[in-house]
């Protein structure tokens, strides 16, 4: 994982809190949480990661309270 470009949102405040970060990988995008850089991540093949961020755009992933 040496070497690879992890990116927050853009809509993630400058005050950290609870944010994700993403990297492009050859065949996979791939998350972890911004408080823990050293620990696990998430790998998704690009399929999945467009079919969940369409999703989520589109108001389906919304939980209530």
């Amino acid at each position: 994982m040496s070497g690879t470009r992890w990116r927050k949102s853009t809509r993630s405040g400058p005050e950290g809190g609870e944010c994700v970060e993403i990297a492009d990988a050859t065949s996979a995008i791939m998350v972890r949480d911004s408080k823990d850089p050293h620990g696990p991540h998430l790998a998704f093949t690009i399929t999945a990661w467009q079919t969940f961020t369409n999703n989520v755009k589109a108001g389906r992933l919304d939980v209530e309270g």
